[in-house]
């Protein structure tokens, strides 16, 4: 652990700097969360903003439905401290795509309670919104050093057709994982917290590893009212929020690639749908019990409590090693 904290030392902004920028981020947001969660729960139950449990989950899931969903709009917190204590256009663009992403996410979940059915907009329509979101995210972040954290420099169009693909990617990885009590909200902090220092090393300005310090605060302050038992659902409102943040971060400081390490959770609970529908329709046989991922581990007789705990965990150890990869590269 020394040597990890002497390299951090010599990053461009300093240990203490960096420390400095998680505080500064992650405790206002926490704060303004925890606060704004308990009257967010009441407007969204007098609104009849409910979940309807999806017909095809775990049948344990089914007490799930009536409890308030939405709640992903207090993601929404994040951007505006960013701009508010470092304003930049670099923070401006990921409260554009944060915005852009949770308003898609927030006419699903409408079309969803409406219909009273776990269902809202098709995948393709949404996978093309979140498309254009990040196409319009480059465009106000402006020109961007066109570099991979561990690779170089890369052709211009390589590098702006992979950051869509990132965007579009992991707003919908984040979405798939989001079907337990408290498990994306809790499995996107240490992800989060790994880019807060790659944005030290990419030398990106102060502003986008404090944008990523006050998501991880506004993720922790959801986690009072989304752990288990949720009182509060973030819905597609929130996921795709959330992937958005971990997407754009991930961007700005060029460690897109960087991702499929911190992000393993999310990529492998993504591969699990892809392996189980691609099995059913060539064999039709399933390789999971249900997908995605962490649906196999509850019909595998494990508590929801176990299954999110063992996530996080798996994103605390991808994350660490991941933190080892950024710090050698500085």
């Amino acid at each position: 652990m020394m040597p990890l904290l002497l390299r951090l030392a010599h990053l461009p902004y300093g240990l203490g700097t960096l420390v400095l920028v998680l505080v500064a981020g992650t405790l206002p947001a926490f704060v303004l969360v925890a606060l704004l969660g308990r009257p967010l729960i009441d407007t969204l139950r007098r609104a009849a903003a409910r979940q309807v449990a999806y017909e095809d989950a775990p049948s344990t899931h089914q007490a799930k439905t009536g409890t308030p969903t939405m709640g992903g709009v207090l993601f929404g917190v994040a951007p505006l401290i960013a701009l508010l204590l470092a304003p930049s256009r670099s923070t401006f663009a990921l409260l554009v795509l944060v915005y852009a992403c949770m308003a898609i996410g927030a006419w699903d979940d409408t079309m969803a309670i409406r219909q009273q059915k776990n269902r809202g907009l098709r995948a393709l329509p949404k996978l093309v919104l979140t498309g254009i979101a990040a196409v319009v995210f480059l465009a106000v972040a402006g020109p961007q050093t066109t570099s991979l954290l561990g690779v170089g420099a890369v052709p211009p169009s390589m590098w702006y057709a992979l950051s869509v693909i990132v965007v579009m990617s992991t707003t919908h990885a984040v979405n798939l994982t989001d079907g337990l009590d408290g498990l994306a909200s809790g499995v996107i902090v240490p992800p989060l917290i790994v880019l807060v220092c790659a944005g030290a090393i990419a030398r990106v300005g102060v502003g986008v590893p404090l944008f990523a310090a006050a998501t991880v605060g506004t993720a922790l302050g959801f986690l009072l009212y989304n752990r288990h038992p949720a009182r509060v659902f973030m819905g597609d409102t929130g996921s795709l929020a959330l992937g958005a943040a971990l997407a754009g971060v991930a961007i700005l400081t060029r460690t897109q690639l960087l991702l499929l390490l911190i992000g393993g959770v999310f990529a492998a609970e993504t591969l699990s749908v892809i392996i189980q529908v691609a099995s059913y329709k060539t064999t039709r046989r399933r390789v999971f019990r249900m997908s995605p991922l962490h649906h196999h581990f509850e019909l595998g007789g494990w508590p929801e409590t176990a299954v999110t705990s063992a996530f996080w965990l798996a994103s605390l150890v991808l994350s660490l090693l991941g933190f080892v990869l950024v710090t050698r590269t500085a």
